[in-house]
């Protein structure tokens, strides 16, 4: 039978053990059918909303709510802002990512609005480093196959997509440098950023 020490060795490993395995994501790690589902999830809200016959002003809210279900919006939008992530206020960074990710989700549903009367199937799977690549083509009436591939990850505790490419161009590349080309343009005030992205997209 264990010593004292040795029981309460035990029963504190337990109990650390449960409270490892309670944190969000810490439990189970994403999975490449778990990617797949989001994404097959996903494209299944988009091509609803494509092929809906709703005009763009009615889309585009559907869009956003898409966005902020199944995107890790906090972290796409911090890495958009980049090195102006680390000076902002909390509260700065909540206005940023809400102007955001309204800005983001107009934009990039004006180009998947493209896509009516097409739609998008997910096609393969694969982990890479400590996330996984989701690859779907687009088909669309009249032009030739293209791929949109999504980054997901369960880092925040859920499975969510960190990134898009749409033929090869990187969503989080591309929204770093407009971003901080918006920025510098406002030489630097964060502030007037957010304004300015509440009206873009």
């Amino acid at each position: 039978m264990p010593s004292d020490p040795q029981r309460r060795a035990l029963i504190g490993a337990g109990l650390a053990a449960g409270a490892v395995l309670a944190l969000p994501g810490a439990a189970r790690a994403l999975t490449t059918q778990q990617a797949a589902q989001l994404i097959d999830r996903v494209v299944a809200d988009i091509n609803r909303v494509i092929n809906s016959g709703r005009s763009e002003a009615q889309m585009l809210p559907e869009f956003e709510r898409i966005f902020a279900r199944y995107a890790d919006v906090p972290i796409i939008a911090r890495s958009a802002l980049g090195v102006a992530a680390r000076s902002a206020s909390a509260a700065q960074m909540r206005a940023f990512t809400d102007a955001f990710q309204g800005y983001i989700s107009r934009k990039y549903g004006r180009r998947f609005r493209e896509f009516i009367g097409g739609e998008l199937k997910v096609r393969e799977a694969r982990p890479l480093k400590n996330f996984h690549e989701v690859k779907t083509t687009a088909i669309l009436r009249g032009q030739a196959p293209f791929e949109v591939t999504f980054l997901v990850s369960d880092r925040s505790g859920r499975d969510l997509f960190f990134n898009i490419f749409i033929e090869g161009v990187n969503m989080l590349a591309t929204e770093r440098t407009e971003i901080g080309a918006l920025l510098d343009r406002r030489r630097g005030d964060l502030d007037a950023l957010i304004e300015d992205l509440r009206r873009l997209g």
